[in-house]
């Protein structure tokens, strides 16, 4: 009686273990657009990172190190643009369920934070410009001011947007590091379903 329910109850768990690794590998995908998107926006973001880093070996007032900067403006401006496309792909297309796991109630909380930096840093950047009286390029375009000038802003809001900058280093180092665990520990397929070309 006692040890045959302890029993039944093991080999429930056992099974429940086993039917919640295996729902991750063969859940539906995400969709084509959402997937496309999050890999392209990984990639713009490094560069948008990368310019603004790049640009520190290179000596001011120079061409390049200049020039890295432009393309760090307009890099995030891309970004910001994408975010609204990236949300519409989300409430557009169903998102499949996730496995159950400890994970589950931080997750969103990281991705409200990374749409958070995304949103808020390309602009605070473009208010920065605003506010140093320089102009705001995009791709052979120049965007309005969003302020007139004013150099006291000008620096706040620059120690804002790096502050922000630093902190979105840290979130997408947490979200790349809790795929892999979900891959490797938990192998529950949540990395699998968001590469490209499965489904």
């Amino acid at each position: 009686g006692y040890r045959q329910l302890r029993l039944s109850q093991k080999e429930f768990t056992m099974t429940e273990r086993l039917a919640v690794r295996g729902s991750g590998r063969n859940a539906s995908p995400y969709s084509r657009l959402s997937i496309g998107l999050h890999w392209f926006m990984l990639l713009l973001l490094a560069a948008v990172y990368a310019c603004i880093e790049l640009r520190e070996l290179y000596p001011r007032g120079s061409d390049i190190r200049e020039g890295l900067k432009t393309w760090h403006f307009m890099l995030g401006l891309t970004v910001f643009g994408l975010v609204a496309l990236r949300l519409v792909a989300r409430i557009g297309s169903p998102r499949p369920a996730p496995p159950r796991s400890w994970s589950d109630g931080l997750a969103p909380l990281v991705h409200l934070a990374l749409y958070a930096v995304m949103i808020v840093m390309p602009l605070l950047g473009w208010l920065a410009l605003s506010a140093d009286g320089k102009a705001v390029p995009f791709f052979g375009f120049e965007l309005p001011p969003l302020v007139r000038p004013n150099e006291t802003l000008a620096g706040q809001v620059e120690e804002i947007h790096e502050t922000v900058g630093t902190a979105g280093y840290w979130l997408v180092g947490v979200h790349a590091a809790a795929a892999l665990f979900h891959h490797y520990v938990l192998r529950d397929g949540v990395l699998r379903r968001m590469l490209p070309g499965v489904g």
